[in-house]
């Protein structure tokens, strides 16, 4: 399952006949630790495509490293007093390290400082110059005289200019709150960042690419790809909009030491700006990965390019570069499909590398959250066609009720079975499965999952990578159901057959989904592996060749009959509020402030322990001082208020009883999220469950999850009773009422708590004021229940309690 590079005997070329994926992503800037937010944007989310093509049998490489040359490098090294060199190999090491952590299976990490880098720069710039691409310019650029110097884009920041933006700390380049593309001299009021003396404009010499003489060429590439490859909206919306602009002709130099030297005799006091040098470093480092790097990035006819990055990265990628590489005339593998990324925003505000605000690569590491929870949770929440938010409470609700409930609890329910001593389970032996195509129940399994597979393929081949993940978690979820359904554990004495046919089908599907989740969490897929006892260098595949599409129909067929499992274990922990809290303080803030704050808690110990060796040498028992009769004061408890409880509309999509209970209705419910909740309700004395069925109701959805006779509880059904409980009915929303709005009580505003603390009793507070009035209307005191489409109600109960 390969998270190394190839070994250098193993380096892949072309194949002709086979379809040959050449996958980029955006190469981090070498100045600071990548967060999670440039995680998932552009290595994460490639890595997950990279492995994707592999487990299709694609002859695929993923390309990638550290974008080292630029201003950013030399402002990083003037703050730390050192050499820019110096600032790239630390930070070339820690990204290396932080990718390494995240399993992220480059074909080859490299840099734009090397050797190679400069050469292929210099060629393309030299061919450019042949084809009279480029002209001589005099600019006006800010120097500042008391550094003696001319200002790169990033040495100056000011306010921006853009109407309506106003942020007084845009820098040369961009406007990091607006996404504007600046030049230095437009900034109001600009600043130099190494002194903060205002600089003076004044004339230098630069080199140009002639953008608008490329614009024809350009334009027939963009037509043509765009509907080919399949662009994303966001990709062909920040494209057009420079188009509409109008392309200007493009600086290419800059007044720099650090960067790739310009071979020009007029211009070698100079280097090239790092939008022209950086992607070709996706060049320069598949020369590095071999020699025969043309055979990729010369090949249009045999290879695709599909390249992964971060919305402000776009113009970079659909009109500069491809201009760059049209200009030469040569026949390059032009990028065929992009994959772009909105923002991924952190709790109250948003990831900042500058301002060190967010959940850092290393961070996560230390926080003992395995990795697979990681990708997992950064990829159900990749921003693909808007902003999202990271919060560690909705990491938590994924983990717990998405990868511990659903998935875990699938293959753990399956494999712990089969691992049981003969006479309760199977003695850790594949059982035979005779009869299996003629088994109802999984007949209809295998038809479902075939067509679940078919759609994760269609998403996959369109990088639609969320919904790849959705998909295949919605199989896990059908295994669930199919245990449920076939009630297994009463099968295995009433009816052996079926049940050996329920759990060789089941454990073919744990097979399935280790290969269609390894992508998304290689490391997990190894562990199912392990526990399957199935070699580890086991080849993952869902190749259409070796027929495992066609397999997928056929789950019993996957493992034979007579293999020994290994042993089977949790395979994931529970994520509790405790820990969450403590993450969220932990990460509060800017690394700055942690830092300060880590300082601060160490000076306050020290003092401490200074004090407490002082007294303990001096102070006798008799003259110590008796602790105060008077309790410190406590922080003040949020007031207990209905606006605390999260009540929403769901759509109960499936119900059944529970295996365990006779009392009890275990149902799915969808309230707006990516995965349904499992909720245990105690209606089956009052509601038939024919009437269950594709209903909406009121869901109070930050209840502490709660076992009830072996199943997770994950919410709770409001219903209202008569006074002597001898009648029960469900509260409603309206039908036009949308799944997953919140239920709110007007007059009573604020955010709810993310799981009520049963220790507080809120709910029980709240609950003994929630009732039905004489017109069937929900209410808590006089305040109805409030949706966007109207008022909840009950259908007959009047006066009634609900809870």
């Amino acid at each position: 399952m390969g998270d190394q590079a190839p070994s250098s005997a193993a380096k892949k070329l072309p194949i002709p006949g086979k379809r040959n994926i050449l996958i980029t992503s955006a190469l981090p800037y070498v100045n600071n630790v990548p967060h999670l937010g440039n995680i998932i944007g552009c290595v994460l989310s490639a890595d997950v495509f990279a492995r994707y093509c592999r487990l299709r049998g694609y002859n695929a490489i993923y390309i990638c490293g550290t974008d080292e040359y630029g201003t950013a490098t030399e402002t990083k090294a003037l703050e730390e007093k050192c050499s820019p060199k110096e600032i790239c190999d630390k930070y070339h090491a820690i990204h290396k390290e932080v990718y390494k952590w995240f399993n992220i299976s480059f074909d080859e990490f490299g840099r734009t400082s090397s050797p190679q880098q400069t050469e292929v720069c210099q060629a393309i710039f030299k061919r450019l110059l042949e084809n009279n691409w480029l002209s001589e310019n005099t600019m006006q650029q800010l120097y500042c005289g008391s550094c003696k110097r001319f200002l790169a884009d990033r040495l100056v920041e000011g306010n921006c200019p853009t109407p309506g933006c106003n942020y007084d700390s845009a820098r040369g380049d961009q406007c990091e709150k607006c996404g504007k593309l600046l030049n230095p001299t437009e900034l109001l009021e600009p600043r130099c960042k190494v002194c903060g003396n205002s600089p003076r404009i004044q004339d230098t010499n630069h080199l140009f690419l002639e953008l608008p003489l490329l614009r024809d060429k350009l334009e027939e590439y963009i037509n043509n790809m765009s509907v080919a490859g399949g662009w994303s909206q966001n990709a062909i919306q920040a494209t057009n909009a420079w188009l509409r602009e109008g392309l200007k002709p493009r600086c290419i130099t800059r007044d720099l030491k650090w960067g790739v030297p310009v071979p020009h005799e007029k211009f070698k006091d100079k280097v090239f700006y790092v939008w022209f040098d950086a992607p070709i470093g996706y060049v320069s480092i598949t020369s590095c990965y071999t020699p025969e790097w043309e055979k990729w990035w010369k090949n249009p006819e045999n290879v695709e390019l599909y390249q992964f990055m971060g919305k402000d990265n776009v113009p970079f990628h659909t009109v500069m570069f491809p201009s760059t590489l049209i200009g030469t005339a040569d026949n390059w593998t032009l990028m065929k499909t992009i994959s772009v990324t909105e923002y991924l925003n952190y709790e109250a505000g948003k990831f900042s590398k500058s301002k060190g605000v967010g959940v850092f690569g290393n961070d996560a590491k230390d926080t003992n959250i395995p990795v697979e929870v990681w990708r997992y949770y950064l990829l159900t929440n990749r921003p693909e066609v808007s902003d999202t938010l990271f919060t560690w409470a909705d990491l938590q609700a994924k983990l717990n009720s998405e990868l511990l409930s659903n998935l875990g609890n699938f293959i753990n329910r399956v494999l712990s079975f089969v691992a049981k001593d003969p006479g309760s389970g199977y003695g850790s032996i594949i059982p035979d499965a005779q009869g299996a195509e003629s088994h109802p129940l999984t007949k209809v399994l295998g038809e479902k999952v075939s067509s679940y597979v078919e759609q994760y393929i269609e998403a996959m081949e369109k990088v639609k990578l969320k919904q790849g993940l959705k998909i295949a978690m919605s199989i896990s979820g059908e295994g669930n159901a199919y245990l449920q359904e076939s009630q297994f554990w009463k099968l295995y004495k009433e009816d052996r057959p079926s049940c050996s046919v329920v759990m060789k089908t089941s454990v073919g599907l744990v097979y399935l989904l280790a290969c269609l989740l390894e992508p998304f969490m290689p490391s997990f897929s190894l562990e199912v592996l392990k526990q399957l006892n199935l070699p580890l260098e086991t080849q993952i595949s869902l190749s259409d060749e070796k027929g495992d599409i066609e397999r997928a129909k056929r789950l019993w067929e996957i493992i034979p009959a007579g293999h020994k499992i290994g042993t089977p274990a949790p395979l994931f922990r529970e994520l509790k509020d405790e820990e969450v809290e403590f993450f969220r303080v932990k990460f509060a803030g800017s690394q700055a402030d942690r830092i300060l704050k880590a300082e601060a808690e160490a000076k306050k110990l020290t003092e401490k322990f200074k004090e407490t060796k002082i007294s303990d040498g001096n102070t006798t028992k008799k003259d110590r001082p008796k602790k105060s009769a008077e309790a410190k004061p406590k922080a003040a408890e949020a007031e207990i208020s209905i606006s605390r409880l999260d009540i929403r509309v769901g759509l109960i999509t499936k119900a059944q009883k529970h295996p365990d209970a006779d009392s009890l209705y275990v149902e799915e419910i969808d309230v707006g999220e990516a995965q349904p909740r499992t909720v245990v309700s105690g209606l089956v004395k009052y509601i038939p469950l024919e009437e269950m069925q594709n209903r909406k109701v009121c869901i109070l959805c930050n209840l502490k999850p709660a076992a009830m006779r072996g199943i997770k509880s994950q919410a709770m059904v409001l219903a209202a009773s008569n006074s002597d409980h001898t009648k029960v009915e469900l509260v409603e929303p309206p039908q036009s009422a949308a799944v997953g709005e919140r239920v709110t009580f007007p007059g009573f505003e604020g955010t709810p708590d993310e799981v009520l603390n049963p220790k507080k009793k809120v709910w029980e507070t709240l609950q003994v004021d929630l009732h039905s009035d004489k017109e069937l209307i929900a209410r808590y005191k006089n305040v109805p229940f409030t949706t966007s489409a109207g008022v909840c109600r009950v259908s007959s109960i009047s006066e009634g309690s609900i809870r």
